[in-house]
């Protein structure tokens, strides 16, 4: 393993372990009705501060987390991938 992807992921492990802390948390506008925070965004003090763990500009992950909910976006670059994309569409 590359020495700087080492601690890329545990900085991501060591995150995503600490937005891990969910519970089951009931909507207050609407009873009984149980939606992810992280994606209806009801309630302002229920969402927790997005973070990015960020290796360099093209490998990154996002972190979006709320007392019920977690989203995870991750970006990362292929040139092998990149590559046979180009190739696809250039082909057609």
């Amino acid at each position: 393993m590359s020495t700087t992807l080492k601690p890329y992921l545990t900085a991501v492990r060591n995150t995503l372990t600490a937005a891990m802390c969910l519970e089951n948390f009931s909507s207050q506008v609407v009873e009984r009705h149980n939606k992810p925070e992280v994606e209806v965004k009801t309630s302002k003090e229920l969402l927790l501060t997005p973070v990015v763990v960020s290796r360099n500009e093209k490998e990154r992950v996002l972190i979006e987390g709320s007392v019920n909910s977690l989203r995870i976006s991750i970006s990362i670059k292929i040139m092998k991938l990149d590559k046979i994309v180009a190739n696809a569409h250039l082909l057609h």
